[in-house]
């Protein structure tokens, strides 16, 4: 039976570390046979690197209409910041086509607020992109190339069957240097309280990955997808062999939405809040170590509830994949879609039980119902909609808290400029207490020149005055 180059790499290997005799374990190894010493990654890299691309975006804002500058000089003084003129922004990154077609997958922060993007193949021909879908929670985004043909792509490969210790090659253009191959192995898998994204759960490579590679290919020894490369651990900036990408599971999903039409990732809802585990509240349940993630509320009408799901649960598992913390349940959630059923492994008054929890996404209810904020305000450039359980998951704002919440901002607009931030919920205007964005409007039209604003921020409550 003719061995493959790895397999031939791995036996050369395994001879070199004494494994197999005793004599091995006490002489140098020396390749046998020419198809040793010429072994290589190489038919790898010939087969998958040129469906890795280069990521252009940029950023060319318009001069700001004058009279806003007037706005601001009349609202808060000579002194308030305006807002820049002929503002200029770029980004390099990576990205791989994982369909003939010309769709690109990349991270999302490699493209994030930019309005041109441009793609460079391996083979230097050059294609503009459309965005056909980002996601900044789970720092994904995919392209269309406009007008290519004759493309090399990569399927996408299976990340949880990956284990540590495994060979992996990351593909990617760090530094902007141009297109560079690392190889190293699995680190960690399963990854989770990196900070890097709503959806922690990582897998780690010692494969080299700089600024740059982000977007890019993590390769198995099978040439297939299994993660985009998305972060590092440094002190420098560069690599010092801690590496991050997003699995090739969430990457399927991600493409799927795409390929359905979606805007975005839509996430099957559960309608209820956890936490994590800590040491103390494990000791207090009974549980042998920290895992799993504790129900802190349960949303009365949401699936969660119509499973039987109960404050002070335990979830353990996710379709018989065990969870560690919230973290890596909602990335076993998200992964399960938003159509039919899936069991929940908890632990109640010490005891395991399954419960069937439907998968769907969250509703619209009640309806958004947008206003948009009204010129020479200081709400101008936002957009205001009313709290529903998708707007609250959309937005990772709380369903229980009250008020209407800044769902898009124009970043070149007032209301960016004044401080607002996407996600803020305005509970408040000159003292009165919002319940719908019709209040906001009526209350916004009445205000005049003096404006009393009350914020509930990520949970911190705070008001600011703003007048002429």
């Amino acid at each position: 039976m003719r061995c493959s180059p790895i397999r031939l790499m791995l036996i050369a290997a395994a001879v070199a570390f004494g494994v197999g005799s005793a004599s091995a374990q006490t002489q140098r190894a020396v390749p046998e046979s020419k198809a040793q010493v010429q072994l290589s990654f190489a038919p790898i890299v010939r087969e998958t690197a040129g469906a890795v691309v280069n990521v252009y975006a940029s950023r060319n804002d318009r001069r700001q209409n004058p009279s806003m500058d007037e706005f601001f000089r009349r609202f808060f003084g000579e002194g308030a910041p305006g807002i820049p003129r002929g503002r200029s922004q770029s980004s390099l990154g990576s990205g791989v086509i994982v369909d003939p077609s010309g769709l690109v997958i990349t991270n999302n922060h490699v493209i994030e607020n930019m309005n041109e993007v441009k793609v460079a193949l391996a083979d230097r021909r050059e294609f503009e992109a459309e965005i056909v879908l980002r996601d900044s929670r789970i720092d994904l985004a995919v392209l269309r190339l406009k007008g290519a043909t004759n493309l090399q792509s990569i399927s996408i490969g299976d990340s949880e069957a990956l284990q540590v210790g495994d060979l992996v090659l990351a593909i990617g253009n760090p530094f902007g240097v141009g297109q560079t191959v690392t190889q190293g192995i699995v680190s960690a898998v399963a990854r989770t309280q990196v900070g890097i994204s709503d959806y922690q759960f990582f897998i780690q490579t010692d494969a080299a990955i700089n600024p740059g590679n982000s977007g890019g290919a993590l390769i198995d020894m099978s040439g297939q997808l299994v993660g985009i490369n998305t972060a590092i651990y440094s002190r420098s900036g560069g690599s010092i062999g801690i590496g991050f990408a997003i699995p090739s599971s969430m990457v399927r999903v991600v493409i799927n939405s795409a390929k359905g039409g979606a805007r975005n990732v839509v996430r099957p809802w559960l309608g209820a809040q956890l936490q994590g585990v800590d040491g103390d509240i494990a000791t207090g349940l009974g549980l042998d170590h920290p895992t799993g993630a504790l129900v802190t509320s349960v949303f009365e009408k949401g699936p969660g509830a119509e499973a039987g799901l109960k404050r002070g649960d335990v979830i353990l598992a996710v379709d018989g994949q065990s969870i560690d913390n919230p973290d890596s349940f909602g990335y076993r959630f998200t992964l399960k879609g938003t159509q039919g059923q899936t069991p929940l492994t908890i632990l109640r008054s010490g005891k395991q039980s399954t419960l069937q929890v439907k998968l769907t996404p969250p509703p619209e209810n009640p309806s958004r119902d947008p206003v948009r904020g009204r010129a020479r305000t200081p709400f101008a450039g936002a957009t205001l909609v009313n709290i529903s359980p998708a707007v609250a998951d959309e937005l990772q704002v709380d369903m229980a808290d009250q008020g209407v919440v800044v769902a898009d901002l124009d970043d070149r607009g007032v209301a960016a400029n004044v401080g607002f931030q996407k996600g803020d919920l305005i509970v408040a205007i000159n003292g009165e207490r919002l319940a719908s964005t019709k209040d906001a409007e009526r209350l916004i039209g009445q205000a005049g020149g003096y404006w009393e604003i009350t914020i509930n921020r990520g949970g911190r409550v705070f008001t600011t005055v703003l007048g002429r």
